[in-house]
């Protein structure tokens, strides 16, 4: 039994309306990254204790936070972003969230990420300390124009950093708008470190997000051979079918209900339980 999931804040700004769609979809988890506009790291705390209330109204649990950890330039100060990262652990601890997603630093266009590399990997190690104290998983998200947007940079940060608390987010547009075929050139190698799955899918001619299975992304082929492998955790939808940007997407109701079928198709195709 597959646990879909996704990001409501593509459903639309307001926390009521995105629970009472997803909700209203059959979903029993969140996944949460913005609210009323605001992220999810700069909310208040009562309007945090809203959000729990809600949820609760909702009986929709939280999946992971999907924090903007990471979102800055390798070259920017990091102290700050440490601390950031601490808030985002008692964030995670607030909403009963096993999960935090995470990335690995903007590089500067024309940037050699072997430049880079060991800057990376000790501010990875930092955030995944952090991780540890808290007893949460970090999950790594292969964005576009990070140092992990490839499968060997991915590979790279997770063994390098050699901990539990630090795992592998999929998300298959993302490989495709690098130039990754996702399942041909990157399963093999990630799957033992795949934790989290992220449901996006794109065309490899101009990078256009489209819903899953319409697109270049192999999702037909990664869910079998995940389904292969026995996996069991989140699949979480992040549709981005209206807008993207660097700090997120928005889909709007009609869309992310669009998104959740398309996928649930393909589940149902394949004969895979969710719930």
């Amino acid at each position: 039994m597959w646990t879909l999931s996704g990001f409501v804040d593509e459903i639309s700004s307001d926390f009521t309306e995105q629970c009472r769609v997803a909700s209203g979809l059959g979903l029993k988890h969140v996944e949460l990254r913005s609210a009323w506009g605001v992220n999810i790291l700069d909310l208040k705390p009562e309007q945090l204790t809203v959000m729990k209330e809600t949820l609760a109204e909702h009986d929709l649990r939280v999946s992971s936070i999907g924090s903007p950890i990471g979102k800055i330039f390798i070259d920017e100060d990091f102290p700050p972003h440490l601390e950031r990262m601490r808030h985002a652990a008692d964030v995670a601890h607030e909403f009963g969230a096993p999960y935090i997603r995470i990335f690995s630093f903007f590089l500067r266009p024309g940037a050699d990420p072997a430049a880079h590399r060991t800057e990376v990997i000790d501010r990875m190690r930092a955030l995944t300390r952090v991780a540890e104290a808290a007893d949460l998983i970090l999950l790594h998200e292969n964005e576009k124009e990070i140092y992990g947007d490839v499968p060997a940079r991915c590979l790279d940060i997770v063994r390098s950093v050699g901990s539990p608390h630090l795992r592998l987010a999929w998300d298959p547009a993302n490989f495709v708008q690098v130039g990754v075929r996702p399942y041909a050139e990157g399963y093999a190698s990630l799957r033992p470190h795949l934790e989290y799955i992220q449901i996006k899918d794109a065309l490899a001619a101009d990078g256009t997000v489209v819903p899953a299975g319409a697109g270049d992304g192999e999702v037909a082929q990664t869910i079998r051979a995940l389904r292969h492998d026995d996996f069991d955790g989140f699949f979480s939808l992040e549709p981005h079918l209206s807008a993207g940007h660097a700090t997120g997407g928005f889909s709007g109701p009609e869309q992310f209900r669009r998104a959740w079928q398309a996928f649930t198709d393909l589940l149902d195709a394949e004969g895979i339980e969710y719930a």
